[in-house]
């Protein structure tokens, strides 16, 4: 996986977590890929997805059950979907606002892009 310089590797990997559950890739209330697993998959030292599954606990998005394994709690996509909503409104959104105004980029110009956008990637 290639890592952003301006973020820590432990929160990319938590948002690549949550990613696979709002993708429903790993459905709510199972058992996701172990600790050992994603370190090895994503190359990273599992000391790191250590500590992005500590995060994830903390934000109440999977729970540890002991000696058997992580599982994504019942409710992870609305916890999830509230707290990349208020980073995306926090800290890109702005980026994203100014950016359109500097380059007189209108509203109309950016549906379009997103409406494209979704139906390539994730029309079925």
């Amino acid at each position: 996986m290639d890592f952003r310089q301006n973020q820590p590797i432990y929160l990319q990997i938590a948002e690549y977590v949550c990613e696979q559950i709002l993708l429903k890739k790993w459905k709510l209330g199972d058992r996701i890929i172990s600790i050992r697993d994603i370190a090895v998959k994503m190359e990273v030292n599992p000391n790191t997805v250590q500590r992005a599954y500590d995060f994830l606990q903390q934000q109440s998005i999977i729970t540890n059950k002991r000696g058997v394994g992580y599982f994504t709690e019942e409710d992870a996509m609305e916890r999830i979907l509230a707290f990349r909503k208020e980073q995306f409104m926090e800290h890109e959104l702005p980026v994203l606002l100014r950016n359109m105004y500097l380059l007189k980029i209108d509203t109309k110009e950016i549906k379009n892009q997103y409406d494209q956008f979704v139906k390539d990637n994730f029309s079925k």
